[in-house]
């Protein structure tokens, strides 16, 4: 697991995905949902979607894991 470092209380999927080093813009975040992707392991498909600390990504063989700078 991974965790992944976030200012503020929130972040879109698709951000994630970019801060994460997985995507370098929306073409790459569409093909990415469409593969798969699980927030909290649940099937997610909105580049939208609001993370908060806490949340888990499921995506490829990686898990990632939403933080707050302490």
């Amino acid at each position: 697991m991974r965790d992944i470092i976030i200012r503020g209380d929130m972040i879109r999927l698709g951000q994630l995905l970019k801060l994460a080093n997985l995507a370098s813009g929306g073409g790459d975040i569409k093909a990415i949902l469409e593969h798969g992707v699980q927030v909290n392991g649940e099937p997610e498909d909105r580049r939208g979607r609001q993370l908060h600390p806490g949340d888990l990504v499921e995506v490829f063989d990686e898990s990632l894991r939403v933080v707050t700078q302490a």
